[in-house]
């Protein structure tokens, strides 16, 4: 039998380039790139849009203080007011699609009822505030600077470009002799009449292009930073909406807590206690009989001890009774319980809240599950520490398979599994991140207010 060996092959990666090669590289490519070429629309539309929003804010507030004389001008203004917050979702979405600059909405207008309500909602709305205060900025570096912005980059093309109609178009330029210079541009006495002149002139041209980008990447991000400051949602405004899920979300969690304890219990329980009863009854009627009621007893007493483990599987699914004792032993208990080995760790500075408690048990247990229904894994490693502040983390790494489903621009993918013990961590601005690569190891990161001790 003859071996064949198959021939090396070499596979030449390509060099690295060194940093002056990379900064002249990304200077010369910087005016054909596409980021160039969307922060020229950018600017362009802004001033464009920037003129209309500097007449909308003179017209709608100048005639609103015109009419505020009579009933009609507060309404009016109130309106031009509220009408910030289009303006706004314009803005916003022109940063977002051509400078990547991904800007999160304020919560939307939230009127009281009755115009009285609406005209004072409206007159302390913040995000009409403060959009107005963008559009007033925008008078100076939408319309202003955008102008000047424009005129530099149509000169720079223009000079950049200038030998080709000095070449077609043969334009020509008179002195005070009356002598003709086939000249378009002229500087007192001195004419871009001849080629090493123009060519001269169109070099400076070339070199201002290649500084073009830079210029516009200044202005944009002074337009992305002011849009980010005024037309974002606020810290306030954030920790209202979160606190607005998680109050949802603690609803909705709650309700069907309900629906799953009136099941379990009426299907299970109940069914049962009926059975307990029929088979007492039963053996009542032997009993009366003059029959021996000794089978009929047993099942009923084994019928109740089914019963009360049942009721204490619900009871602790509610709360686990070894949280009484304190998150640790709660956490010994459930480790010990778990198909998969677990290592456990605990140093906790203080003992939580009861609150903390439960969510940091109930996450631990529903993490586990997971680890042994889905990680194919052969350990796992469970850890409480204390965090930055007044803080606990709560880590549940395991050695499986890992590609669990993870934050995307902040949220938990759906389906993921992990949206519902995010959203608890929320109730009580807690947060949970998840680390899991293909392959493996899988490590959710849950860090929650210690939120005094007892």
């Amino acid at each position: 039998m003859t071996e064949t060996h198959a021939e090396p092959t070499l596979v030449l990666a390509p060099p690295a380039l060194e940093p002056e090669e990379h900064v002249l590289r990304t200077v010369l490519l910087a005016p054909v790139r596409a980021r160039f070429w969307k922060e020229l629309v950018y600017v362009l539309t802004v001033f464009v849009i920037g003129c209309l929003a500097v007449a909308y804010l003179f017209l709608g507030f100048g005639g609103g203080l015109y009419l505020a004389i009579t009933v009609i001008g507060v309404p009016v203004l109130a309106i031009v007011l509220l009408g910030g917050r289009a303006w706004g979702r314009i803005y916003r979405a022109l940063a977002e699609d051509l400078l990547g600059v991904a800007v999160a909405p304020p919560p939307p207008f939230a009127p009281a009822s009755g115009l009285l309500g609406f005209l004072r909602s409206a007159f302390t709305d913040r995000a009409s505030w403060r959009a107005a205060l963008f559009l007033l900025a925008q008078a100076v570096l939408g319309v202003a600077v955008g102008y000047l912005v424009l005129v530099t980059v149509a000169m720079t093309m223009f000079i950049a470009l200038s030998p080709i109609p000095w070449a077609l178009i043969h334009p020509t330029n008179v002195d005070e002799y009356g002598v003709e210079h086939q000249s378009m541009v002229q500087f007192g006495d001195f004419y871009l009449d001849s080629w090493p002149k123009v060519l001269g002139f169109a070099l400076i041209g070339l070199l201002g292009c290649l500084a073009l980008p830079w210029l516009l990447r200044g202005v944009c991000r002074v337009h992305g930073l002011l849009t980010i400051a005024l037309l974002s949602a606020t810290a306030r405004d954030r920790r209202v909406t979160e606190l607005r899920e998680s109050r949802l979300t603690a609803v909705e969690d709650s309700a069907a807590t309900l629906r799953r304890l009136e099941r379990d219990l009426h299907d299970g329980t109940q069914a049962r206690l009926v059975t307990i009863a029929m088979a007492l009854g039963r053996a009542e009627e032997r009993l009366a009989e003059g029959g021996d009621p000794s089978d009929l007893i047993a099942d009923a007493r084994a019928g109740s001890k089914e019963a009360l483990t049942e009721l204490r599987e619900l009871v602790r699914g509610i709360h686990p009774p070894a949280l009484e004792l304190g998150l640790e032993p709660a956490l010994e208990t459930l480790t010990a319980r778990c198909s998969v080995p677990v290592e456990l760790r605990v140093r906790l500075p203080g003992r939580p809240t009861p609150a903390i408690e439960a969510i940091a048990y109930f996450s631990v247990a529903e993490l586990l599950t997971n680890v042994v229904r889905h990680a194919q894994a052969t350990g796992a490693w469970v850890s409480v520490l204390p965090g930055e502040g007044q803080t606990i983390v709560v880590t549940v790494r395991d050695n499986g398979i890992g590609g669990v489903s993870t934050p995307v621009d902040g949220a938990l993918g759906a389906g993921s599994g992990l949206s519902g013990l995010a959203a608890r961590a929320r109730t009580v601005d807690g947060t949970l991140s998840v680390r899991s690569p293909a392959g493996g190891p899988t490590v959710v990161t849950i860090v929650l207010p210690l939120a005094g001790s007892r």
